[in-house]
C-alpha cells in the first residue's frame, strides 16, 4: 500500500512538470496554419496507401513521458510527441483528430510498429545502428542528452563514481546497453517504465536513473529530494520510427518534418508543452530553419564509451 501511495504521489508530481498545450488544437479545421490541407498535400510524396485509405493516422507514442507523451488528469494524451503526432494529421486530412493513438513502452513501441498495430512511432525513440537495422528511421526531430538523477545526499557526482552501485534505466532503453558495455563494474536494475525507474531511486533500490535530459531535469525540479550531477552523456538525436523497408511513409514522415522545422513549428510546440522556466532547456534541442541534427551513422552509440 505504501508503494501505492508513493507511485501515485510521484506520478501527479511527474505530471505537474508539463503545460498542458497543444499547437496543433489550434489550427483551424481545413486549415494548416493558413494554407488549406489540400495546399500543403500537394507539396508532400503521396500519403501511404493503408493511412489515405484509413483516412487517418494510427500512431504509438509514449504515455509516461512528460513533457513528450502522457496521459493528463483528464485522461487525454499531451506532450510534444503527441502534439507532433496531431500535426501529421492536421497536414495529411486537415484535422488533428484524424488519429488514432497507442500507448506504447520503451521495450514495446519497436515490437508494436514491426507487427503493424500502428504506422509509425513517435516515442521518444534514440537511433542506434541496431534499430536502424531493424526499422526505418525519420530524419531526426528532437537531440536528447543522457543524464544521471541521484538523491540530493547522493556520493555520486559523475560518471566515474557508479562502481558498486545500482543503476535504474527503462527496459529496453539505449542506457541498459551503455550501462553494460561501459559501465562494467555498476549494477543494472532494469524497468518497465519511467515512474517506476523514479521510484526505484527514491525508495533506494537504485543509487541512480540514467536517462534522457528531456524527463529527468523536469522530474529534479519538480522533486525537492533529488538532483541531476553535471555529466552530459550519449548526445543522440531521437527519430520516428517507420516499418523497414516502408519507402512511401518514410518520405510523406520526412517531408512532413521538414515542412515544419522550416516554419519554426517545432519551437512552437516544445514551448506549448513545457513550462517557460525549461524553454532555454529545450529549444535548442528541437530542429529548426537554422537548426538540424544528424545521426552518429558508421557507429553505434549504445555501444560507444566515448558517446
Amino acid at each position: 500500500m505504501k508503494r501505492l501511495v508513493i507511485a501515485a504521489a510521484l506520478a501527479a508530481c511527474v505530471a505537474g512538470v508539463v503545460v498542458a498545450a497543444s499547437v496543433a488544437a489550434t489550427a483551424g479545421k481545413g486549415s494548416v496554419g493558413g494554407e488549406t490541407a489540400e495546399a500543403v498535400a500537394a507539396k508532400f510524396p503521396p500519403l501511404p496507401s493503408n493511412v489515405k485509405s484509413r483516412k487517418r493516422w494510427v500512431i504509438g507514442v509514449k504515455c509516461d513521458f512528460p513533457p513528450f507523451g502522457y496521459i493528463d488528469v483528464q485522461g487525454n494524451h499531451r506532450g510534444y510527441d503527441v502534439a507532433i503526432a496531431r500535426r501529421f494529421a492536421t497536414l495529411a486530412f486537415g484535422r488533428p483528430n484524424r488519429i488514432r493513438l497507442t500507448c506504447v513502452t520503451t521495450p514495446s513501441r519497436i515490437p508494436t510498429l514491426q507487427a503493424g498495430l500502428v504506422d509509425v512511432i513517435v516515442s521518444t525513440l534514440t537511433w542506434t545502428q541496431a534499430r536502424a537495422d531493424v526499422i526505418n528511421f525519420s530524419i531526426p526531430y528532437y537531440a536528447a542528452t543522457g543524464r544521471l538523477l541521484v538523491p540530493n545526499n547522493s556520493s555520486i557526482s559523475s560518471l566515474r563514481d557508479l562502481a558498486g552501485k545500482t543503476v535504474v534505466t527503462t527496459r529496453g532503453a539505449i542506457y541498459a546497453t551503455w550501462t553494460r558495455t561501459c559501465q562494467k563494474d555498476a549494477k543494472l536494475l532494469e524497468v518497465d517504465g519511467t515512474a517506476a525507474a523514479v521510484l526505484a531511486v527514491k525508495e533506494g533500490r537504485a543509487d541512480t536513473f540514467m536517462f534522457d535530459d528531456a524527463f529527468v531535469l523536469g522530474v529534479a525540479t519538480q522533486d525537492p529530494t533529488l538532483k541531476l550531477t553535471s555529466d552530459k552523456f550519449l548526445s543522440v538525436p531521437w527519430g520516428i520510427g517507420i516499418r523497414k523497408g516502408d519507402t512511401a511513409t518514410t518520405n510523406w514522415v520526412n517531408a512532413a518534418l521538414r515542412y515544419m522545422a522550416a516554419r519554426g513549428e517545432f519551437e512552437k510546440i516544445i514551448k506549448a508543452n513545457s513550462p517557460k522556466k525549461y524553454w532555454t532547456s529545450f529549444v535548442p534541442n528541437v530542429p529548426g530553419p537554422k537548426r538540424t541534427f544528424k545521426y552518429p551513422v558508421g557507429k553505434d552509440p549504445a555501444t560507444d564509451c566515448n558517446a
